[in-house]
């Protein structure tokens, strides 16, 4: 079973879903974000050699999951720039500069879905528009469904991880730095990477 349903094919039957996990129309609905459970994540390579992850603590989105029709699904996604956290304050103040973010002329990033798809099984994938620092790019992120529960509070959950990849030059992002044994600081391709709890709303 998935969070935006699963395609028929000819195998599938009609048998009850596995105990635990709702049905499909349960599903249906508005959800909202939950920050406290929330990560959003990326991962660049460092001088060639190592990974350097950060993620964003300052958020909001939304979800609109259907059950029976996964091309009306939507997701979207408000990211304070200036919330980036790596865990050196120098990187992050670095990050904010001229140099990366412009957090103070560029205070949000967003996403936007333009659609949405089952792949099977419980993987899915959400297509969308992505800006930073003024600039919109199309990305494509793919899903894995974590499932659906309802928590001790009496709040219906339902969780799932993704992941995509942007090449940061796409939007801007060229800032660099020569080594000495040759490539550069930074790499191109930044690894982008979600660990996502939505509560219904509606």
């Amino acid at each position: 079973m998935g969070i935006f349903g699963r395609k028929n094919d000819d195998t599938d039957t009609t048998s009850a879903p596995a105990a635990g996990n709702p049905d499909l129309a349960a599903l249906t609905g508005d959800y909202a974000i939950d920050p406290s459970h929330t990560t959003l994540g990326f991962t660049a390579r460092h001088a060639m050699v190592t990974n350097v992850k950060g993620k964003f603590l300052d958020f909001t989105g939304t979800l609109h999951l259907d059950g029976s029709d996964p091309a009306k699904s939507t997701a979207s996604f408000d990211v304070k720039m200036d919330s980036i956290d790596t865990g050196s304050a120098d990187r992050d103040g670095h990050l904010k500069s001229a140099d990366f973010f412009k957090t103070e002329e560029f205070p949000t990033m967003t996403f936007r879905s333009t659609s949405a798809e089952a792949l099977g099984g419980d993987d899915y994938r959400i297509t969308g528009d992505l800006e930073i620092l003024g600039t919109t790019k199309p990305i494509t992120i793919d899903l894995e469904f974590n499932g659906a529960a309802k928590d001790p509070f009496g709040n219906e959950r339902v969780g799932f991880e993704g992941k995509a990849e942007i090449m940061r030059s796409d939007f801007g992002l060229t800032w660099n730095a020569a080594l000495e044994t040759g490539g550069v600081l930074v790499s191109e391709k930044i690894k982008l990477n979600f660990d996502i709890s939505a509560i219904k709303s509606a």
